[in-house]
């Protein structure tokens, strides 16, 4: 987060769920299963929408910002498993 969501709300960033969790490595996760679980802690957070913006802003780099996904600096939907698919995968990743 930047200084001026630092800035904005310091009561309300204390409950913000990157500042409690237990492991902030959450936010920069591999697993695809840790990635969706970080975005779901994001969904209550009372600063969500200004992590959001910084972090469109900044075009920052990786990890979840405001309950997105940043890769690049831009936001994608899901972060896909390492690896090749296998080949009678669906897009889903289920097996056919």
């Amino acid at each position: 987060m930047t200084i001026s969501v630092l800035a904005s709300g310091a009561q309300s960033l204390a409950a913000a769920p990157c500042r409690v969790a237990a492991d902030p490595e959450l936010w920069f996760a591999e697993a695809p299963n840790d990635v969706e679980f970080a975005k779901s802690l994001c969904q209550d957070c009372p600063v969500r929408t200004r992590c959001l913006e910084g972090a469109l802003e900044r075009r920052e780099p990786w990890g979840v910002w405001g309950g997105e996904l940043f890769l690049q600096g831009v936001v994608i939907p899901r972060k896909r498993p390492r690896g090749r698919p296998r080949k009678n995968q669906n897009d889903e990743g289920v097996a056919a």
